[in-house]
């Protein structure tokens, strides 16, 4: 690595950082980055899902309450929200790499106190380690961000979308499985259901170990180097200073586009899981078997992660604003279908909570791809923290809230409910676009006036 300055007289015309990394360099390094992102992201979608799965059954063993039971399901879009900022802070300073530990080592540790919470019978116990499981979810959803740290402009929602499609093996793996990991778990005594937790925890160490042992160089850090060289900038510090979370709240404000991919991204988040959450409920009470309610939470998440390679290749080819609007047809759509489905129905709860995964899909990776495009790198890290923030918290909330509003106006009336929020997603992707286009004429009117005249 060296510098190049050139001099005439006191004055300095051109400060140069060379880079140590050529493009070779980098192709070769995001190559093995996405290996090892995919390798964790699976893992990690085993443990999110397996934890899952049986929050809101355990918890209304424990309880006997609907609503506790929503409320320590949501616990764990609670903990992953919570963890989100501070997360992305220790990726500003340390690099993708200690941030993604971090949050797979607390999903781990959140884990194992839920299982000790089952076994103690203790609801607030059991609260506590699903919300610390909840990291594990952060950590995921950040390696979508890490993935495209180093990813070509037109390449971006392909490569997102490639860590999101790993998310299916984990994830449906942790779905199918989840009958015979309390079966494991009571064949050591444990109690009923507390065997997902188990695993769930190894598959969080197992994350945590694939991107401390793997991830090296870290994308973030070659990522800054390349900018900084780009920039000719001596230090990061003098010239590209990270924004704080108020900054970062401060740039997404100021950016029309950016509010759409935020609201985008909360829209995907609230119907999916103000849907999911409530589904286990609502077939249980229909007397369908856990198994079937593992079968259909498999059916939801290849809705949220099968077909991502195929909407990240068209979301770069025919843009992210014609993606937005199918995200919110089809969380329309999904949430309809499920509100009419009665407890013992079967395709209609199925295909409902597919078509919200898909939707769900359509909309995080068009909107995390159009969020990574308005901000150069120095500025990245900080919104996606607040955009992951904004996106797990809101889900969260729904979740809080689902239960409450499923006793007053059932499953049926929370879905109409959701339904209407993708309508809301259509409405404003049609007026950003509409803003964002005659913006960008504006100054072409101008100019063309300026020469007529």
């Amino acid at each position: 690595m060296g510098h190049a300055v050139a001099m005439s007289g006191d004055s300095v015309f051109a400060v140069h950082r060379a880079s140590a990394y050529s493009r070779s360099d980098r192709q070769r390094i995001q190559k093995r980055t996405i290996v090892v992102l995919i390798a964790s992201q699976a893992a990690g979608g085993f443990g999110l899902v397996a934890t899952y799965i049986v929050s809101a059954l355990l918890a209304k063993d424990i309880t006997g309450s609907a609503t506790l039971a929503t409320i320590a399901a949501s616990c764990l879009s609670i903990g992953a929200a919570v963890v989100a900022v501070p997360m992305s802070k220790l990726m500003n300073r340390n690099g993708r790499r200690v941030g993604l530990r971090f949050g797979y080592l607390v999903g781990a540790a959140g884990s194992t106190l839920a299982v000790l919470g089952a076994i103690l019978l203790s609801y607030p116990l059991l609260c506590l380690g699903v919300f610390g499981a909840g990291a594990g979810s952060a950590a995921n959803l950040a390696t979508r961000y890490a993935a495209s740290d180093l990813a070509p402009e037109h390449r971006r929602a392909s490569t997102i979308s490639m860590i999101v499609w790993a998310t299916t093996f984990g994830s449906t793996a942790g779905s199918v499985v989840s009958g015979f990991a309390s079966d494991v778990g009571r064949s050591f005594g444990l109690p009923d259901k507390t065997g997902s937790y188990v695993f769930a925890a190894v598959m969080f160490l197992l994350a945590a170990a694939i991107v401390e042992l793997f991830l090296r160089p870290d994308p973030l850090e070659v990522a800054n180097e390349v900018s900084e060289s780009r920039n000719g900038a001596r230090g990061r510090s003098e010239a590209l200073p990270t924004p704080t979370t108020r900054d970062a709240l401060a740039l997404i404000w100021q950016k029309p586009e950016a509010r759409l991919a935020v609201l985008a991204m909360v829209v995907s988040q609230v119907t999916m899981l103000g849907v999911m959450a409530l589904t286990p409920l609502h077939m249980d009470a229909g007397g369908q078997s856990q198994n079937a309610i593992g079968f259909m939470m498999g059916f939801h998440i290849l809705g949220m992660y099968l077909f991502s390679p195929v909407i990240g290749q068209l979301t770069d080819r025919i843009g992210n604003y014609p993606m937005l609007y199918i995200a919110g047809g089809l969380c329309t759509w999904g949430a309809w279908w499920a509100a009419v489905t009665p407890p013992a129905g079967v395709v209609g709860v199925f295909m409902g909570n597919f078509l919200i995964g898909l939707g769900w899909c359509f909309g995080v990776i068009a909107a995390s791809s159009l969020l990574v495009a308005l901000y150069p790198i120095h500025q990245r890290v900080a919104v996606q923290g607040v955009g992951d923030f904004a996106m797990i918290g809101s889900g969260a909330l729904a979740g809080l809230t689902s239960g409450a509003l499923y006793a007053t106006f059932e499953y049926q009336g929370v879905n109409y409910a959701n339904a209407l929020f993708g309508v809301a997603l259509v409405v404003a992707t049609f007026f950003t676009f509409t803003g964002v286009r005659r913006a960008m004429r504006r100054p072409q009117q101008q100019t063309a006036a300026a020469v007529g005249g």
